[in-house]
């Protein structure tokens, strides 16, 4: 039986979106994070296992343009809205994923996600800036679903690859980390498992 952790070279897969203030790692807020955390059936078969979210505070100082709260339709303060610390954010993401690389006997986990760039950008600031110790996440290495998706449907846009994989997407949701989060991790699962398909891997 094929293992996660032999699929993808000791990696854990989570797939991982970040809604912000603005497009700067270093000055601008995560305001929304979220992460799929995905697992293996006995077929060999990359499903998602766990979905986490939360909703965060700006850290002090932080910079967050009207322009990006506008495309995000974020409501810094809708009552229903209940964001935690950054330092509270990536315990709540980190942990979950620190678990499941024991389950799983994977070495680190990859972030995967839509020009995971940016979003490994901005994680990889908010660790820097509350000193989190032990993040269970590559530094540098990702994977793309941008590139995965014009590879496997001719598609870069996230809403068009995820539609053109047959995965339902509204447009009402969009923009949500969760929601994001969700459709491209969907999107990574149809394409590893479509592979497996046409090539046993």
């Amino acid at each position: 039986m094929t293992r996660i952790a032999d699929r993808f070279r000791g990696f854990l897969p989570v797939v991982v979106d970040l809604e912000t203030g603005g497009f700067n790692s270093k000055t601008d807020a995560i305001l929304e994070i979220a992460a799929c955390i995905l697992c293996m059936d006995d077929f060999g078969r990359i499903k998602i296992a766990e979905t986490i979210a939360a909703e965060v505070e700006p850290f002090k100082g932080s910079r967050i343009e009207p322009s990006s709260l506008e495309f995000t339709g974020i409501d810094l303060n809708h009552p229903d809205r209940n964001p935690i610390s950054e330092k509270e954010a990536l315990k709540k993401i980190f942990l979950p994923i620190r678990q499941e690389l024991h389950e799983t006997e994977c070495q680190r986990a990859i972030l995967v996600g839509h020009n995971p760039a940016f979003d490994l950008s901005f994680l990889n600031a908010a660790i820097d800036r509350v000193s989190y110790k032990r993040s269970p996440f590559h530094p540098f290495s990702s994977f793309d679903t941008a590139t995965l998706g014009g590879l496997a449907f001719g598609q870069t846009v996230l809403a068009r690859a995820v539609q053109a994989a047959a995965i339902d997407w509204d447009e009402s949701s969009a923009h949500s980390a969760k929601y994001d989060t969700v459709k491209t991790a969907e999107l990574f699962c149809a394409i590893v498992n479509r592979w497996k398909i046409l090539t046993g891997l």
